[in-house]
């Protein structure tokens, strides 16, 4: 049972704010043994040299595995420089690791003395630690053993250290179990993709042989200029031709007139510059692009997501990159190049049932990344009250 207490009887105001007068404030280095003793630098050489079972981390993730281990136990880590320290909202700062494994000199070895190490961990796992870094360059920063030791936290008793831990625990267990499922589901898709777009496996009550033609065949070249009041739109290789005001983060927007760009419409699939990379991305948004990409339209009744999911085939994008090799450098995709590659073309209703199963599979998808996201709302919900005592575990 939790319990919120609205005003600040039975607090008391310290460096870190307001906290529960049983609470007590220490440094990290108080509270926590920074083991960097334990650390195990390798060179990548060495450590290709080194494979083997025992994880080697760095601040955020497991960079190789080599043969031996240093460390055996519960720690936390935290990094030591990068610019990640920046995204603290979005990523995680710490991980919290058990058994045997080795830690890079790119991360601080973290464990508890009278508290618990899994404290450490959640503490500072979406934490603000700017004031608190060194400065190494545009972007780069760096926490150091010394700047580390230094900064403040709060230290609950120990059995509600506990009790916490245990809330945000089963949090973790729900989050690192849906994303497990979505694992699992992305590879069935990937697998879906590759026995039914390439015909390798067909659906009940579909046989015969595809036809192949050439792309030109289906498709035919756009180009509708002087749409000036259009909104712009921008390709991207996971979510197809969307406005440039979705795109996160600075966007860098066409300086002068508008007038040569492309219109594309609803429906209509874009070569952009990366399509050699990533394939040709489909367009659910009336924009314009720049001249630079080919807009295409179907001559053929199709199905646009069976096109839309094939277009995006290891087989396909490998037969666009065959075409486009000494060609044209840069590898930017002409319709020329493109009509140059065969596609497979089955009826509209094999087409139309194998977008169908696709579609399906992309929204048990959805339906489970949008589960996770709640988890990790209401986990950082849960995280901002109970790691400052605003919200507290208290017997029935």
């Amino acid at each position: 049972m939790y319990t919120i207490n609205k005003n600040r009887e039975g607090y008391k105001k310290t460096k870190v704010g307001w906290i529960p007068n049983d609470w007590n404030e220490k440094t990290v280095s108080e509270a926590f043994q920074i083991c960097n003793n334990l650390r195990y630098p390798i060179s990548q050489e060495n450590r290709n040299k080194m494979k083997g079972d025992y994880p080697y981390y760095g601040p955020t993730k497991v960079q190789d595995y080599i043969n031996e281990y240093r460390i055996e136990g519960k720690y936390a880590l935290i990094g030591e420089d990068g610019d990640h320290f920046l995204k603290w909202k979005e990523l995680p700062m710490t991980l919290l690791i058990e058994g045997k494994f080795n830690v890079n000199n790119h991360a601080h070895v973290i464990k508890g003395l009278d508290n618990l190490t899994e404290w450490f961990y959640y503490y500072f796992n979406h934490r603000p630690l700017t004031k608190y870094l060194t400065r190494q360059g545009a972007g780069r920063y760096k926490l150091t053993k010394d700047s580390l030791g230094k900064i403040p936290c709060a230290i609950p008793p120990l059995f509600e250290q506990k009790r916490i831990a245990a809330v945000l625990s089963s949090w973790d267990i729900a989050i690192e179990t849906t994303q497990k499922l979505i694992t699992q589901k992305e590879l069935r898709k990937k697998w879906l993709m590759q026995v039914l777009l390439s015909g390798k496996k067909r659906l009940k009550g579909f046989n015969g042989e595809w036809n192949k033609l050439g792309a030109g065949e289906i498709f035919q070249n756009i180009s509708v200029k002087g749409n000036s009041n259009e909104e712009l739109l921008s390709a991207t290789q996971d979510r197809g031709m969307i406005p440039r005001n979705k795109l996160e983060g600075r966007v860098t927007m066409p300086s002068g007139d508008t007038a040569s760009f492309k219109l594309v419409e609803k429906g209509d699939f874009v070569i952009s510059l990366r399509s050699f990379q990533g394939g040709l991305e489909y367009s659910y948004y009336r924009g314009l692009v720049s001249p630079a990409y080919t807009v295409l339209k179907p001559k053929k009744k199709i199905n646009d997501e069976f096109y839309k999911q094939y277009f995006k085939t290891y087989d396909f994008i490998g037969h666009l990159a065959i075409a486009v090799i000494g060609i044209r450098d840069g590898k930017q995709i002409s319709y020329n190049d493109f009509c140059t590659v065969k596609i497979s073309f089955p009826s509209f209703e094999e087409q139309t049932a194998i977008a169908n199963l696709l579609k399906a599979a992309d929204n048990e998808i959805k339906i489970l990344k949008t589960k996770m996201e709640k988890l990790k709302e209401q986990k950082k919900g849960l995280m901002q009250q109970m790691l400052t005592g605003k919200k507290r575990i208290v017997e029935h």
